[in-house]
């Protein structure tokens, strides 16, 4: 199995007979992407400053999914960077999609109930359709598309950007498709009903909240029209249930609880993974690929990083200047802003793994990453799916409670 693998320690082959040299930062990447989930998902309780931002701006956590889309991207160029038969290859890809969307269906759409259950499974009319394998998924697919079906002429006669002019005009065009939508789209007021299990209310009532809008271009979080068309395709019942907006200073959470008192939208459901975001996370996995292209199409290190800093610094500064035009950087939404500078910094991520693994030869101070990232997608299914965790919470002393998750859980989580 080559480490050229798209995502996770994914099944596909490259589809010449030809294996390609090694490039051991892909696997240090990948496992980083990994260490990082794991770090954020289970210390950001602990250390809110590293957790997902609650609206606009950035934290930690908010590099995390622009990491798996970019490395995504990256090894789709060596993958396909001979096709002989492109319907076999489409296939491949399409099939592989497709199992690691169905895979974050189980994982994320609510058939594990958590550490402290253990039931498991999940009601078909809320079940959650879209989360990270999904959203990777739609990224891989688009870019394996991509890169099999859009023709480019040969790198030394055109030139980096001339080369791939189909790939950018299709990033641009998602973009400017995401940014029509979430700017042009009236989304008039609305309401929804809350569960008795999700609100915590007698079994035989219900609460039924309006949320005021009219208005067009709204980037909050209750009027913005990226939550409007999951809730007309998805159904609300479909969308996350504890969206990180609920952490804002407005909605007053305590204990975990959204008190009545609070604005109606903040017992809303949202899905950062959204229908109407996936168009600005497909760029992310295409503008991977264009660093894929430098590492499958120029053999020297010096030109490979040149090109790679470049890149990367001018895409950053893009990212700030559209900041500063007033495009908020917003995971929730994924915003132009956010893909570009997310994008940027995960490219000069990949420029220091590559400069201390590949260049010089550091693989005993990383070898815990590179053996995570060969095997990331287990580790990812083990995570997700709190497997790992209860095997630990198996091992106690005396008592079943006296265990080293629920000393964790005590001591800092519910602190």
């Amino acid at each position: 199995m080559t480490n050229y693998e798209p995502l996770l320690d994914a099944e596909d082959h490259p589809v010449t007979n030809k294996r390609p040299p090694r490039v051991a930062s892909l696997d240090v990447f990948r496992g980083l992407c990994v260490f990082l989930m794991m770090l954020v998902d289970y210390g950001g309780s602990v250390l809110p400053i590293i957790a997902h931002s609650p609206w606009n701006g950035v934290h930690l956590a908010d590099f995390v999914m622009p990491l798996f889309l970019f490395i995504a991207g990256v090894s789709l160029a060596l993958v396909y960077k001979k096709v002989p038969d492109r319907f076999e290859a489409t296939w491949r890809a399409v099939f592989r999609a497709l199992k690691l969307f169905f895979l974050g269906v189980i994982l994320q759409g609510g058939y594990f109930h958590g550490v402290t259950s253990m039931t498991y499974g999940v009601d078909i009319e809320r079940i959650r359709w879209l989360g990270i394998l999904q959203r990777i998924s739609i990224g891989y697919i688009v870019a394996a598309l991509c890169e099999i079906w859009l023709s480019h002429q040969t790198w030394r006669v055109m030139g980096f950007f001339k080369s791939y002019y189909p790939h950018w005009c299709l990033a641009i065009s998602l973009s400017a498709i995401y940014a029509g939508l979430l700017y042009g789209l009236y989304v008039p007021d609305w309401q929804f009903k809350v569960s008795p299990a999700a609100a915590l209310l007698p079994s035989n009532c219900s609460s039924l909240y309006m949320v005021k809008c009219s208005v067009r271009g709204d980037l909050g979080p209750a009027c913005n029209s990226a939550g409007m068309i999951d809730r007309y395709v998805l159904g609300i019942d479909h969308l996350y249930a504890k969206p990180v907006y609920r952490n804002l200073k407005e909605c007053n959470v305590f204990n975990g609880q959204v008190p009545e008192s609070s604005p109606s939208w903040c017992h809303a459901p949202f899905d950062p993974e959204g229908i109407l975001s996936s168009l600005t996370a497909a760029v992310t996995c295409i503008i991977g690929l264009q660093y894929g292209h430098i590492l499958a199409h120029l053999q020297d290190h010096k030109r490979r990083l040149e090109n790679w800093s470049l890149f990367s610094v001018s895409l950053f500064a893009l990212g700030l200047f559209l900041a500063f035009m007033g495009i908020p950087v917003n995971k929730s939404l994924y915003t132009i802003s956010y893909m570009i500078i997310t994008s940027a910094s995960a490219g000069i991520t990949f420029c220091i793994l590559y400069l201390l693994v590949d260049v010089y030869g550091f693989r005993r101070l990383t070898f815990v990453l590179e053996w995570m990232g060969i095997h990331s997608l287990s580790i990812f299914v083990l995570v997700s799916s709190n497997l790992a965790i209860i095997a630990v919470q198996g091992f106690y002393l005396h008592n079943s409670k006296n265990n080293i998750v629920h000393w964790i859980i005590t001591c800092f989580v519910n602190k």
